[in-house]
């Protein structure tokens, strides 16, 4: 009996590592997934969603492994990201702390935000508005704001917002020259985000510091219902949201 209790003990935790080994594995070649702290992405991600990214979109660096634990040194299977992708990334300077922006400017492009308007070398990005963004936070308060479609060179159009208006902090920028192997970061809701226009606080982001590609939300809550509250869970679901592709 003793012998066939062990034995049970051993297989069942080879099959408890097997799994975990599986599941360390998706994470870092495949899919990760990423929670949706802060509003800086509103209205293309809003707090409390949770998504996909895919990990081997743009090949891969140190940063791929949990805890950034690779090897120094560029990426490999190197893929370039398109304008327009959602991308995670480590932040610089310090390249610990994941964010979650836009990239709007690739190497070498010239990059300006004037009256609020996004200007990609010297030319000036279509932007319509459409109906107010309207949310409302978790403690009730509803939140409303001018919300646009911005159009890429590319074609590619997203929605963003603008809280002040086109009079934020940083809707009258310098212009910036993206440097080679950096990516230019800016977040849908322009004036509640930091990003690549504060140069001191975020800047150009490294090739290296770029982890993988959002791709889809598999989940999204309110925040109206705490993890205990499991009797509040159907109501503080956003149902729609559910399997909604990022792009």
């Amino acid at each position: 009996m003793s012998k066939g209790k062990s034995g049970g003990t051993l297989e069942t935790v080879k099959t408890v590592f097997y799994a975990m080994l599986i599941a360390a594995v998706v994470r870092t070649v495949a899919f990760e997934p990423f929670n949706i702290p802060s509003g800086s992405m509103i209205p293309s991600l809003l707090i409390g969603d949770y998504l996909f990214v895919s990990k081997y979109a743009y090949g891969y660096s140190r940063h791929s492994l949990p805890f950034s634990l690779g090897p120094a040194g560029g990426r490999i299977m190197e893929k370039i990201p398109a304008r327009g992708d959602v991308i995670v990334f480590k932040k610089p300077p310090e390249d610990k702390i994941d964010y979650i922006k836009r990239l709007v400017g690739l190497p070498g492009d010239r990059i300006q935000v004037s009256g609020g308007i996004l200007h990609i070398n010297g030319k000036a990005l279509e932007r319509k508005r459409v109906e107010d963004f309207i949310e409302r936070d978790k403690d009730g308060n509803i939140l409303r704001a001018p919300q646009y479609i911005e159009t890429l060179p590319e074609g590619r159009t997203h929605r963003i917002i603008e809280f002040y208006g086109d009079n934020g902090p940083a809707d009258n920028t310098p212009e910036y020259v993206v440097p080679a192997g950096h990516y230019f970061m800016m977040g849908d809701n322009r004036d509640n985000s930091a990003d690549s226009r504060f140069l001191s606080e975020v800047g150009y982001v490294p090739a290296e510091n770029l982890v993988g590609r959002a791709e889809i939300l598999f989940f999204s809550g309110d925040g109206s219902a705490a993890l205990w509250e499991v009797w509040r869970w159907p109501w503080a679901i956003r149902y729609g949201r559910l399997f909604e592709k990022i792009g």
